[in-house]
């Protein structure tokens, strides 16, 4: 109940979130797709956290792993983190403080201490889902809003219509071939011409 609620939470806020429900689950699914955070509980069918933490980490995966558990003894706290967790959480949780803390993680990960993202004349505050631009707000769908933020997160760099497919849609969501084009076209209407560049037979970056 817990997973299913967190995941549609997730979803509202503008993330694709997937969800695996045992420990085997969590490690296959981890070394066969990107994923910017996990959020692991502790007490998994057929196997635990803290063991699925150990493996994520010695087959080299890099991500945050935000441990979120109702276990709060001192020393599982200490093990997890040992283990190479990066924060932990215990239940009940506030959904806010839980959507505070891996947007937290993932600025850390990617090199950033402010919490408002900065390009040129383009400010994004994922906390508060808002965009401005020269100072003027936009009003973007939540679907704008996450491709101009995966954009924004790597400026300069290339991001093809697969890598923005995954920040749109979680696992069994079904993604229409125009999907991308549509909410591409419908950003760039409402963003200054040029800010975002199609690289042909490549994808789209920000401009530099």
């Amino acid at each position: 109940m817990i997973g299913d609620s967190l995941r549609a939470d997730l979803r509202r806020r503008g993330h694709a979130a997937d969800w695996v429900q045992d420990a085997p689950a969590a490690v296959t699914a981890a070394a066969a797709q990107h994923f910017d955070l996990v959020v692991l509980d502790l007490g998994l069918p057929r196997g635990d956290g803290l063991d699925v933490v150990r493996q994520l980490r010695g087959r080299g995966f890099a991500e945050p792993i935000l441990i979120l558990t109702a276990r709060d003894a001192t020393a599982i706290k200490v093990a997890c983190l040992d283990a190479g967790a990066d924060d932990y959480l215990t239940k009940p949780f506030d959904p806010d403080e839980l959507a505070a803390r891996m947007r937290a993680l993932v600025r850390r990960k990617g090199g950033q201490s402010a919490p408002l993202i900065e390009h040129r004349d383009l400010v994004l505050d994922p906390a508060a889902h808002r965009v401005t631009q020269a100072g003027v707000e936009l009003s973007l769908s939540p679907r704008e809003f996450a491709i101009l933020q995966a954009l924004l997160e790597r400026p300069g760099q290339v991001l093809s219509r697969t890598q923005l497919e995954d920040r749109l849609y979680g696992w069994g969501e079904e993604v229409e071939s125009n999907t991308v084009d549509v909410h591409l076209s419908g950003l760039r209407r409402k963003l200054a011409a040029g800010t975002i560049q199609n690289v042909r037979g490549v994808g789209w970056r920000m401009a530099p």
